[in-house]
């Protein structure tokens, strides 16, 4: 068969003009642009496949800076590449742009980009808002929805959640060209890892593993370890451009953590906090056995934003007051049964204050039960709450002395060893509790994971006073306390888990 010269094509072309012929117009037009897509492609893949930051700074019209390079070099150079981030470094963005990259330098048909996250909302909301963007600004082939690419008729990569148990959850993609990009790394369960494994067997497939290093029990920390086969990057909130004076353009530095936040986090955290270590350092910390809360329980604590709760799993809804005194600060905290939620603070130790301040809480929350404790300054706000019951509002004043005896005296030195032995370490251990969309988060994890305990001469246990706490750290848990109180059930600080 002889190829068809330009000449001919034309003449063809007019031909069925001038008969009205328009569906066969229309398909000589698709044949002709399937084959100025199949020239483009192979020139793409000609300049680009082994440049990946070419394709970038060029195809993108972008500027990767040093880290973002690194990353995309690997990719092209290992089968198996973990990257542990710290927070504000454009992770999601960089795995975006990997992906994109991917397949407009392979034939559709031959290339597959599989993603996955800990929750289907991460998967949506999170790298594929990156790629619908990457996808949009570079104007490249197909057509991007939620959690799909297609080119032509051919879907070319989708996000998917599966079950965590489900080691089979990626079968069926058959290609020579596998990626394969697991975001938010460290809540990834190991079948994942598992089946993700099986679609990378031959040389061309590859696997990028991103997220940060914030569970140090994860499968996520295996693949990190030296020796695991892994090509692992480490990237530091001081690997910045903002921190090393990196020549970037301003609307990217602008997108980057910032010294600013680094010295802030310093201060409010403590650069020994595992929340430091994880979210500016970019590193996994140890789970230290002298402390109350370990980071690895912390991270087991969130649920999927889009589960469904039952109104059971939602109740009670209860308020914990840390009161503050010489100077440190009000907390009032709200819990909906199992979950977390709002916050209120004042630096205030003046019960009139604190009073009205508990009251909005209860009005904006519906709340039955208000939990405060109930020495110094705590004992005059319960007595002003007490005073307006059934005027100004309905709910249970409950006093709690953290510091009298505990309800199992045998075990615990007092009653705040007792809360956080109980309720801070047990429920952590457990997943019974939701911290995922608390307000203030990062403060309050920070504090859970801050005191110490050990065992007194009787062979009790006894957590760091809050008194040592304040001394060794410079500041107070009052964030944490709050939390602990509107979960503690008076009698047994035990909390059922639904």
């Amino acid at each position: 068969m002889t190829t068809p010269t330009r000449d001919s094509v034309r003449a063809q072309i007019e031909l069925l003009v001038r008969a009205g012929d328009t569906k066969a117009l229309k398909e000589i037009r698709n044949q002709l642009r399937s084959k100025v897509d199949r020239r483009n492609l192979k020139e793409r893949a000609r300049l680009y496949a082994g440049n990946p930051v070419g394709w970038v700074t060029e195809r993108l019209q972008q500027i990767v800076w040093s880290k973002q390079r690194e990353i995309m070099l690997s990719i092209r150079d290992n089968r198996r590449t973990a990257v542990r981030s710290c927070h504000g470094v454009g992770k999601s963005h960089t795995a975006s742009l990997v992906a994109a990259w991917w397949l407009d330098t392979h034939p559709p048909g031959e290339a597959f980009v599989v993603t996955s996250a800990p929750t289907f909302a991460q998967v949506r909301a999170i790298l594929w808002r990156y790629i619908r963007r990457t996808h949009r600004r570079g104007k490249l082939a197909g057509r991007v929805n939620q959690t799909e690419w297609h080119i032509a008729d051919e879907m070319v990569a989708f996000g998917r959640k599966p079950a965590d148990h489900d080691e089979s959850a990626f079968q069926g993609i058959h290609a020579r060209y596998v990626l394969v990009i697991l975001d938010e790394a460290g809540g990834i369960p190991e079948q994942l890892w598992v089946a993700a494994d099986a679609l990378t067997t031959n040389a061309d497939c590859r696997i990028l593993a991103i997220g940060n290093p914030d569970n140090p029990s994860s499968y996520f920390r295996k693949v990190c370890l030296p020796g695991s086969g892994w090509h692992v990057i480490g990237i530091s909130a001081f690997d910045s451009p903002n921190l090393t004076g990196e020549d970037v353009p301003e609307d990217v530095a602008q997108a980057l953590v910032g010294r600013e936040w680094v010295e802030e986090k310093a201060q409010e955290w403590g650069v020994d906090n595992p929340l430091y270590k994880s979210k500016v350092l970019g590193e996994f910390s140890e789970d230290a056995p002298n402390k109350v809360v370990r980071a690895s329980d912390i991270a087991k604590c969130r649920i999927d934003p889009e589960k469904k709760l039952t109104a059971e799993h939602l109740l009670p809804v209860e308020l914990g007051v840390d009161v503050g005194g010489g100077g440190d600060e009000t907390v009032i905290r709200e819990r909906r049964g199992q979950r977390a939620g709002r916050e209120w603070r004042a630096h205030t130790d003046r019960p009139e204050k604190i009073a009205p301040l508990i009251l909005q809480a209860i009005k904006e929350t519906g709340a039955t039960t208000v939990k405060i404790d109930s020495i110094g300054v705590g004992f005059g706000v319960i007595g002003e709450l007490r005073n307006q019951a059934g005027d100004t509002h309905n709910a249970h004043i409950e006093a709690i002395n953290v510091a009298e005896k505990a309800s199992q005296p045998d075990k615990f030195v007092n009653k705040r060893a007792e809360i956080w032995w109980e309720v801070a370490r047990g429920l952590s251990e457990r997943g019974g509790w939701d911290l995922s969309s608390m307000e203030n988060a990062d403060t309050t994890v920070a504090q859970l994971l801050e005191p110490l305990w050990d065992v007194d001469p009787q062979g009790r246990i006894r957590v760091e006073p809050k008194t040592e706490i304040i001394k060794r750290l410079g500041r107070s848990p009052d964030n944490a306390d709050a939390l602990l109180l509107a979960f503690y059930s008076a009698g047994s600080p035990r909390v059922r888990w639904f």
